[in-house]
């Protein structure tokens, strides 16, 4: 049943987490009518069952493992986790699982929260089914914006239904800790849970399909993780797949391809994500449901005058700090071409184009070491055709890093472009490595000269001051 008639606004913004948010900010502050509608909890993913919590989980364990590195303080810090704490620590970044201060922010910025289902209906039109079933229209004079990200993929294994995997969802969420715990994947998912559920009591077992760990890293980064993951207790096994599983008196048994039977109490599933557009109405406007959006550089949808992309549902670069980007691009986007103002989206890095989606990617590991990434990889920067040079340092030899921790192991990595003589891409691995890769984003995004990164001298005795090492390395 259709509750009012059609109500018109500029904007209608489909999903309230933090892309959708920052969509409906900048919509808003260009002086555009807006709402937002959200199924779940104002706030999305990212607040309530992946960035927030987890690493409210991880920070102790990294804390702790840092300390235990430090002389005068290792003996203090020997004893096990206080796991009830660090899960009440959790439960208070994530609100409780409560919206309350999410919406509030929401209607601060004047925008018109609907609660319930929100769907497409044919160009500039969504209809929004409340748990009551009552339906309400809405219309959008120029622009809706899918921001409704993406859901965890669970294959599909004899036995699963039965099974009750974890998905990433309730590995940040769990409300006690599992004895024993079967992760399955390889990615940042996989190794940030593995980390944090082995500190805090459980007996993991890490099942990666093949190859190594953080594949879309440098190798190293993976290497010198699973190294770290094992000396950790993690039974980390390569090359190995899950051909079933079943739950026998409470017992997950997952079989894997070699035939062995792995037990333990829980298992997660951390093997990829899925777009959440299979019941949004996208074939109401010639769409595949179910399908990954295609944008431009603005975010707008290939082909359409009025239908935006925003955030994971792009497939552009999965992370919720890349999302956050993409909204500020797109809002800006919208409000340009409802004011009829000329777009920039031609200028690479103009107001109204995402280059960074494709240049400068920053990426944060919240592993025992820290992995820190950003821009191209050395393959990747061979195989777009660049004549590149990858530069090493021993981030040991640093002095910041033996002040930072006793027996600091780790490495980094700067990815020159020879012709351009810019910076195309770094890695950083080790303790302490996440607050460095915002410098390496500064000037992978700026186009920073070789020459120049000269003059940026780095304080002794920091852990920054691998940027010396590198520079000097690089010119020999």
């Amino acid at each position: 049943m259709t509750d009012t008639e059609p109500i018109a606004y500029d904007v209608v913004v489909l999903g309230a987490g933090p892309v959708g948010e920052n969509v409906a900010d900048r919509t808003r502050a260009a002086g555009l009518s807006t709402a937002v509608v959200e199924s779940e909890l104002v706030g999305g993913e990212c607040s309530y069952w992946a960035c927030m919590p987890s690493k409210a989980l991880l920070r102790p364990v990294i804390a702790r493992a840092d300390a235990r590195r430090v002389p005068g303080l290792r003996q203090a810090v020997q004893g096990p986790l206080d796991a009830s704490a660090v899960l009440a620590h959790r439960d208070y970044y994530t609100s409780d699982w409560k919206d309350d201060g999410q919406v509030a922010w929401v209607e601060g910025i004047g925008a018109d929260l609907y609660r319930g289902q929100g769907r497409l209906d044919g160009p500039r039109r969504v209809t929004v089914t409340g748990a009551d079933g009552t339906e309400r229209v809405l219309t959008a004079r120029h622009a809706v914006a899918v921001c409704t990200g993406t859901d965890a993929v669970v294959p599909h294994l004899p036995g699963i239904d039965d099974v009750r995997p974890w998905t990433s969802r309730e590995a940040t969420s769990a409300k006690a800790v599992p004895g024993r715990l079967i992760v399955v994947g390889g990615g940042v998912v996989a190794v940030e849970m593995a980390t944090a559920w082995q500190a805090l009591g459980s007996r993991v077992t890490l099942l990666v399909r093949r190859g190594g760990l953080l594949e879309r890293m440098e190798p190293f980064a993976g290497e010198l993780v699973a190294e770290s993951l094992t000396e950790a207790g993690v039974d980390l096994r390569t090359n190995t797949s899950v051909t079933s599983v079943t739950r026998e008196n409470g017992t997950v048994v997952a079989v894997t391809g070699d035939g062995d039977r792995v037990e333990a109490d829980e298992i997660l599933f951390a093997t990829g994500r899925a777009p959440r557009t299979g019941d949004i109405g996208l074939d109401t406007v010639g769409l595949k449901p179910g399908s990954w959006l295609t944008v431009d550089d603005s975010l707008r949808v290939v082909d359409s005058e009025w239908l935006y992309g925003v955030g994971d549902v792009n497939h552009r670069a999965l992370l919720t700090h890349q999302g956050k980007y993409q909204a500020r691009v797109a809002g800006a986007a919208i409000a340009a071409r409802a004011a009829g103002v000329p777009l920039l989206e031609t200028d690479r890095w103009g107001a109204h184009a995402a280059t960074a989606d494709h240049d400068a990617v920053p990426q944060v590991v919240f592993t025992d070491p820290e992995a820190a990434a950003v821009g191209l990889s050395l393959a990747e920067a061979e195989q777009a055709g660049h004549r590149v040079r990858a530069v090493d340092v021993d981030l040991a030899t640093v002095a910041g890093a033996g002040l930072y921790a006793d027996g600091y192991r780790g490495r980094a990595r700067m990815v020159v472009d020879l012709d351009a003589e810019i910076v195309r891409g770094v890695t950083f691995v080790g303790p302490g490595v996440g607050e460095l890769i915002h410098s390496a984003t500064i000037a992978v995004a700026g186009e920073v000269p070789i020459d120049r990164l000269w003059h940026a001298v780095p304080p002794y005795p920091t852990i920054s001051e691998v940027w010396l090492r590198l520079l000097e390395a690089y010119r020999g």
